[in-house]
Order: structure tokens, then sequence, then C-alpha cells
């Protein structure tokens, strides 16, 4: 049942309604976002938990139901967020739920306190699932993808290498957690109360720059967060594409084994669509943010940027957004055995662990490939 559902629903009202689950020690925890296609009424956000059992049906009365500020897309109070609608407008404070779930779907049906009913039947992220982009076929080897990207426009774009064509996923829901209220209330605080202790710099997370650069900090020494990392290099992505592949695993590579490159014309997405610098929206949103380098020594030679978000499937929900001839994002399939030849031009141009991780384990990470790959 833990994952990311979304998809819609009908009843009462008609909308989009997207439920994120994590599973705790004893019981299934999550939030249910359900944001209404009428204006005149407003979204909901519904909080519920369910004991862990064998059974796939279940049935429980929410834990609280707030509404959702229209102007901010984050969860507020009744009394700030009541004068945007009529004054016979009401909020149910309650919601008696059933359903069943499995593997592929999560059924739901509903009745609030004051009457208003609803029903859903919401597919499972597609996010573990193989990716669907089709790469370009014009870029098939190293030689073709110097000549394809040194005629891209300068900074248009972000560029993300992977060892294989996974879907684009952060490193938060790759560990099968979705729930972020949870991830903000107990993960980011108790990471800033033990990593104050080794930073020069105490972060301020009530500062949106500092917060935002904290996030960043932490990611980048792996702990799992709802970014995603970007650089604006195609090259610095090459690097983390062919990362972790040996020149052993190279020579012997088929010609179908790829490493992918996306990407993303960030120009483009700011321009069509809202940026929000938040987490806790009750709409799907991938927003480009590029933080302050406080403590993170790796942002200037990665040339890198991030990707916020609250979606796990990351390809579908660019996808979906995509219309009247636009395309935010594509990719490019490098072949694993091309991988001695890419790495030894790459440090030439300077790119190499030691260049994007300064310290001890870069230094290490590139002399490890000078001594053991040759």
């Amino acid at each position: 049942m833990k994952g990311q559902w979304i998809g819609h629903y009908s009843g009462s009202n008609e909308g989009l309604i997207l439920v994120n689950i994590d599973e705790r020690q004893s019981m299934f925890e999550g939030v249910a976002y359900v944001n209404n296609d009428n204006g005149a009424l407003p979204g909901l956000a519904a909080w519920f938990s369910i004991p862990t059992n064998k059974a796939c049906d279940f049935s429980f009365r929410t834990a609280g139901i707030s509404p959702i500020h229209p102007r901010t897309g984050v969860i507020d109070s009744w009394d700030n967020v009541k004068k945007f609608f009529g004054q016979d407008v009401v909020i149910p404070e309650r919601a008696d739920v059933s359903g069943a779930w499995t593997e592929t779907a999560l059924k739901m049906s509903w009745t609030t306190n004051i009457g208003t009913q609803g029903s859903c039947e919401l597919p499972r992220s597609k996010a573990g699932d193989a990716s669907e982009l089709v790469a370009l076929s014009e870029v098939h080897d190293w030689a073709s993808f110097k000549n394809y990207v040194s005629g891209l426009e300068g900074c248009r774009h972000l560029f993300r290498g992977q060892n294989k064509p996974w879907r684009l996923r952060t490193s938060f829901h790759r560990s099968d957690r979705a729930e972020l209220h949870r991830f903000l209330n107990e993960d980011v605080q108790i990471l800033h109360k033990h990593l104050s202790a080794r930073t020069r710099h105490v972060f301020n997370l009530d500062i949106p720059n500092e917060n935002g650069a904290f996030f960043n900090l932490v990611q980048h020494h792996g702990y799992p967060t709802p970014l995603l990392d970007w650089t604006y290099s195609p090259y610095v992505a090459a690097f983390f594409a062919y990362r972790g592949i040996s020149n052993q695993d190279a020579s012997v590579a088929s010609v179908t084994d790829k490493v992918r490159i996306h990407v993303f014309d960030q120009a483009q997405w700011k321009i069509d669509w809202m940026q929000l610098q938040q987490l806790l929206l009750a709409d799907p949103h991938l927003s480009i943010g590029e933080f302050m380098a406080i403590e993170n020594e790796r942002m200037i030679p990665q040339q890198a940027a991030s990707t916020v978000t609250n979606i796990d499937d990351i390809e579908s929900y660019i996808k979906s957004k995509e219309a009247n001839g636009k395309t935010y994002l594509w990719v490019i399939d490098l072949p694993v055995s091309e991988r001695r030849t890419v790495v030894h031009e790459l440090s030439y141009m300077g790119i190499t662990a030691g260049s994007l991780f300064p310290g001890l384990d870069g230094a290490c990470e590139e002399l490890k490939e000078r001594n053991f790959e040759t």
C-alpha cells in the first residue's frame, strides 16, 4: 500500500487526488490531497493511519481534515481560507473511508460528516517501471554526443547522467518513502540537530535560502531527499553516467548496454510552469532550484542545479505537461563499451572525481581511476 497514488475522483465533487502513504512499524500512515475542479470550493488535505495486516481491504476515519489555501497551495487553517469562498461554504471535519488495494491499484470511497461523498480508483506510480523515453537516434556514440551538445544553446538545458535508462526519481522516493510531512517534521529535524555539530555554519531552516542549502548539502552527502541533482554541463553529466562502471565492465559490455543522459529544457519549463520552492503543496509540482553553496564545495565544480518535487514518477509528470509540440525532456543513450575513451577525454577537460568531489574521497577515487583503471 505504501507509495504514491495519483488519479481522479468523482462524487459530490470531482477533481485530482494525490495520496502519499508511508509504512511505519505497525501502521500505514499518510495524507490525501483532494484538489477540487470546482474553484468555488476549497481543496482539502486529510490525514489517516491504517494498521498493517495481511488484509488488502481497509476502513478508517480520518485523523483530521484541513483546507488548502487557494493562492499558496499549502495547508492552512479554515479561518485563513474561508474568506476566499462563499459564506455558505463549509468543510468537513472528518470522513469515513473504506477501500482495498492491490499491487497495481488503490480503491477508496468516503462519506464526510457534512454528507458529501466520493470515490476513486488510483493506479500505482510507474516510477519503478522501465523508462518509456526513446533515445535520440542521431546521438549514438561519444563522437556524435560531443557534436550534438556543442550545438545546444548555452545554459538553456540541464543534464543528468545515469548508469542505466531508469526513470527520473528522487532518492527520497527511491527509498520507498512518500509522505513529505514526515520528512520535514522528523528527518530534517534530526538531521539538523546532528549535523549542526559538524558544520561550521548553523543553518537557519526558517530562511528559505538556508533551508534549500541544507537540503542540498545532505543530498550531496548521501541522505535521501526530494531533490534531484542536475548539472548545466553535459560533460559533467557524462562523468556521472559512467561513474561506477569499470573498464573491465565496459570491455565485456554488449552493444545493447547503455548509459543514459537526460536533457531537460529548464528555461522553457520555467516560462511555462510556476516555480515553487515548497514541498508541501497539494498539487503535483516540479520546480528548479539553485541553492546557496553553504558548506558545499561540490556545487560549483559540478555546475549543479536541483529540481524540487513532490512527485514520485518525474518522467510521467513532465511528459504529461508536454502539449502543442513542446518537448521538455529527452534522453541520449551512449554505449557502456566507450567508457575508457569517455573517461580519458573527460580527465583532459578537468572533469575527474578529484575536481568534482573536493576532499579525500574525491582524490582517492581519481587516483584509483589513474592507477587501477589503465
